[in-house]
């Protein structure tokens, strides 16, 4: 993903609530049956890494991100902005 791409699909997500909290279950298999269920409805999805998770935002973000095969935008604070194509046929997918 090129710094442009990122840079879009950031203010893209800068008015998207967070969908989902990471807390002191850490990453479940529950959770990323949701999360990956959500980004294949919207392709761009916001999530809070809570402290109760013990884990820094950043180390939360990867394995979330390698679970899902998903992309991180970005991790700002403890929320983490993520990205993954949706494989619809029938969706706007996001234009870069």
């Amino acid at each position: 993903m090129t710094s442009k791409q990122r840079s879009h699909l950031k203010s893209l997500a800068a008015t998207m609530k967070p969908i989902a909290q990471v807390g002191k279950d850490g990453v479940s298999d529950n959770l990323i049956a949701s999360l990956s269920d959500a980004l294949e409805a919207r392709e761009l999805i916001k999530i809070n890494l809570l402290p109760a998770a013990g884990e820094d935002g950043g180390a939360l973000a990867r394995e979330i991100e390698t679970r899902l095969g998903a992309q991180t935008v970005a991790v700002i604070g403890r929320k983490a902005i993520l990205y993954r194509r949706s494989s619809r046929k029938d969706f706007d997918h996001i234009v870069f």
